[in-house]
């Protein structure tokens, strides 16, 4: 059912003020205390989240409930959610006068600060919080800001690189070239480059920091990840306790070391604004790794795989699209030029809109607010956790025809984007607005549609096609590429 009027574009909370209206109560149970908790974690580690919040959904009869999730007892204090599994009610997550973000970003648990230096990034602080602003501010006026022009050109070096990998081991045989392993060393090489004109291969960390920075990520994420161990050994180490900071101590400090001596003008700029040096260089390093690397880690697999899904014939339309508007701007690939590649644009918009890179999104009520589904209204209480779990919000046929399919051409057309664009949230906001102080909207929301964008470019000024091969791999999709087939030329399009 496809339903793109004002009624499905309502945010949650419509009708706080009429309090005549009807509160249905919110279905589902957190069960008995310490143990429904784990019953509830081995269940949502048994398949995957899509199929485990459809089936929660559909058994309760509502896209509103209550839910334990995980990690559960020994590493949260507390389980039980709110969830909310619909584009009506999922906005409630962002309103921050019903709402407050502290401590949030995993959720139900916090990782030890010993993570991350002792402090808390900007990215656990809710916008009340004073530091937030400066730390806001850094990220954006002075790390992403000043090297805007950067990223093309970086990533192309990076990106460029990795598909010679590819060819080098399609040549070789073997099976293919697995996607994920070589996007990390790209991405990283990438982050580097484009945030402080430091390649990381280039310093002391040589090509080790991709390695690092999964393991630093790894030890804050592990809770709520699956690698596929067998399920035992997950449940004992990695679902169970929290992993002792040590471990990756000698990781963090390698990487600590680069962008100490990489980001010294960003790290300025951080004094002036009245900011620690070492407490900023621990919130660059964060937004480094933890925002942009982890999430063209996660992102650009799904991407390569949703493109490679589409088949020849889109693949077509990609490469007729890219060369010509690479032509027109004399043989470069340029921030003008990416505007041009509508199709390219739908396409990385519709991949983020199935596959948002941080599925789950966490607030905590700060006073009682009524929130709306399509079809109930209900009373979250102040304090409670409040849950949302993306895909299917992103996926809701009340808003998208075939929300649970690719469709390449969904936001090519002016109509198109403005009706369906709002109802996008992967950069925990809406892609119709931009990041600012006194939200938290990802501060590096444009920069991941543009590398995003980047990415089916550099791909097809190389390649008419390509095929890859999906499997699942714990939390993770493995893509591997399994042909190629190259333009005329066999270059990268490029002057």
């Amino acid at each position: 059912m496809s339903f793109s009027g004002d009624t499905a574009a309502a945010t949650s909370g419509d009708g706080d003020n009429n309090p005549a209206a009807c509160l249905k109560p919110v279905p589902g149970s957190y069960g008995i205390p310490f143990f429904s908790p784990i019953k509830d974690r081995l269940a949502f580690f048994s398949q995957p989240p899509l199929a485990y919040f459809q089936s929660l959904s559909d058994r309760l009869s509502s896209t509103v409930l209550r839910v334990n999730m995980p990690p559960g007892p020994f590493i949260s204090g507390d389980s039980r959610v709110v969830a909310l599994l619909d584009s009506k009610s999922f906005p409630a997550l962002f309103d921050l006068t019903k709402v407050h973000k502290h401590l949030v970003l995993e959720g139900t648990y916090a990782p030890s600060a010993a993570l991350t230096g002792g402090y808390r990034p900007c990215a656990y602080l809710d916008p009340s919080d004073p530091k937030h602003s400066k730390l806001k501010t850094l990220i954006l006026d002075h790390l992403l800001a000043p090297r805007k022009l950067a990223v093309i050109p970086s990533f192309i070096v990076a990106y460029s690189s990795l598909l010679d990998a590819v060819d080098n081991k399609l040549a070789a045989g073997g099976g293919g070239a697995v996607f994920n392993d070589l996007n990390d060393e790209a991405a990283f090489e990438f982050v580097g480059d484009a945030f402080f004109g430091v390649p990381p291969s280039s310093t002391s960390l040589r090509r080790s920091g991709h390695r690092r920075a999964v393991k630093w990520l790894g030890l804050q994420l592990h809770p709520i990840l699956t690698l596929g161990l067998p399920k035992l050994i997950e449940e004992i180490f990695l679902h169970t306790f929290p992993l002792p900071p040590f471990l990756v101590r000698s990781d963090y400090k390698k990487l600590y070391d680069y962008f100490l001596a990489a980001g010294a003008a960003v790290l300025e700029e951080a004094e002036k604004l009245g900011l620690p040096r070492e407490e900023a260089c621990h919130n660059v390093l964060f937004a480094a790794v933890f925002n942009a690397f982890g999430g063209i880690k996660v992102f650009f697999p799904s991407l390569v795989r949703r493109v490679a899904e589409g088949g020849a014939a889109l693949h077509a339309m990609l490469a007729v699209e890219v060369r010509e508007v690479v032509a027109a701007h004399g043989g470069k690939v340029t921030a003008a030029g990416l505007e041009k590649m509508k199709l390219v644009k739908s396409v990385v918009w519709e991949a983020l809109r199935l596959d948002p890179p941080v599925p789950y999104q966490y607030a905590r009520a700060k006073k009682d607010f009524i929130v709306e589904s399509h079809d109930g209204r209900y009373l979250i209480k102040e304090g409670e956790m409040v849950f949302g779990f993306q895909p299917m919000a992103t996926r809701d046929e009340w808003v998208f025809e075939r929300g649970g399919e690719f469709v390449p051409e969904r936001f090519v057309g002016e109509d198109n984007r403005r009706q369906l664009l709002r109802h996008v949230l992967w950069s925990n906001g809406p892609e119709t607005e931009a990041p600012a102080l006194g939200n938290k909207q990802c501060a590096g929301k444009d920069m991941v549609v543009t590398v995003g964008r980047l990415l089916v470019v550099v791909i097809f000024l190389r390649y008419d096609s390509f095929t890859a091969d999906v499997r699942s791999k714990g939390s993770d999709s493995k893509v591997t590429i399994t042909s190629v087939m190259k333009a005329a030329g066999g270059g990268d399009g490029l002057k």
